[in-house]
């Protein structure tokens, strides 16, 4: 199959997973397309993962990460600057089979070129030494397949191992659980001084000797396409986190001055469908009264610091500010 290669000029997650399925709704399906991509400090779930089973509430937005959900199934993964992801779109070869190798390979000799040994691992990852460095999913629709995947070239593996880590609250639900493995980057395989800049060099070069690939530019048509595709869907927390699979949670802390509380909740649809409180705080307003108040809410800060906004939390939980029970809720 003719192929086109897109660099995407933003690095913003939202814009370049709409860009994704921009290029694979909208595009000439007479070619297949390359494409490489970065996002700045952003989490990606897979399409069928609950979302707060995969992030450490608190550190994500401590740290200003953006999190974001992908059409593809698998695990979830942490983007930086120091990671380069990327897409394959074309017709499916395999009869409607995930072929994870069949794009794998192409980056595997690319980094052959440069030196590095690399190999295909498992049914989705590629790894140097034993250790992870490229994640990869597919999405399959109408006999057309993206494949997309992670390129870590010098991320931050502190952050990495943090981002995805969850704090150990109760959580039951029919998300998919990512699998955690031990990872590396690229670049202490690559040759000596090699920038992540250099690295794409390499690789786009590759890749056009590979597929006898041309450029495509993109238009302000198609931009502006992106950017109401963006707006819509990946951007929105419908999506990022209302689209998770229906879970109850179980939550615990000590408050100083108020005593253990622990919070059962079912949500469905990022909403909370039922909430009850235990433990042995102080408090002497009637619980179900904040419940009914909590029933209906969805799970995000906004909406319940706008719906609790004219609750006195101290009445229900002795010395307790709105803001400290929010965050008990979602961290």
């Amino acid at each position: 199959m003719r192929m086109k290669y897109i660099r995407s000029p933003r690095i913003d997650p939202y814009f370049n997973l709409a860009l994704e399925q921009y290029v694979f709704d909208s595009l000439d399906r007479s070619w297949g397309y390359f494409m490489l991509w970065q996002n700045d400090h952003t989490i990606v779930v897979g399409k069928h993962q609950n979302t707060v089973e995969e992030i450490d509430a608190a550190y994500v937005k401590e740290h200003g990460i953006q999190v974001v959900r992908r059409l593809s199934g698998g695990g979830a993964v942490y983007h930086d600057l120091g990671n380069l992801c990327f897409t394959f779109i074309t017709d499916c070869e395999s009869g409607g089979q995930f072929d994870f190798a069949l794009f794998c390979r192409p980056v595997v000799r690319a980094l052959e070129e440069i030196g590095v040994s690399a190999q295909i691992s498992g049914r989705n990852d590629i790894l140097i030494d034993g250790k992870k460095f490229s994640g990869n999913a597919q999405y399959m629709k109408q006999g057309r397949v993206m494949h997309h995947g992670t390129l870590m070239f010098d991320s931050d593996l502190d952050v990495v191992g943090r981002a995805l880590r969850v704090p150990s609250d109760k959580i039951v639900s029919k998300g998919i659980r990512s699998v955690r493995s031990r990872v590396t980057n690229i670049r202490p395989y690559a040759p000596e001084g090699m920038t992540l800049a250099a690295f794409e060099s390499a690789l786009v070069s590759h890749m056009f000797r590979e597929f006898d690939m041309e450029e495509q530019v993109l238009t302000e048509a198609d931009l502006a396409a992106v950017e109401q595709l963006r707006d819509a869907r990946y951007a929105k927390w419908e999506w990022n986190y209302g689209a998770s699979p229906k879970f109850q949670v179980q939550k615990a802390r000590r408050v100083e001055g108020c005593g253990r509380i622990e919070v059962r909740m079912n949500v469905e649809d990022g909403i909370i469908r039922g909430i009850d409180f235990h433990g042995d705080y102080f408090g002497d307003g009637d619980p179900a009264e904040l419940t009914a108040r909590l029933e209906g809410l969805p799970l995000r800060e906004d909406a319940l610091l706008e719906g609790l906004r004219t609750v006195r939390i101290s009445d229900y939980f002795n010395d307790m500010d709105l803001e400290t029970f929010v965050s008990i809720l979602l961290q």
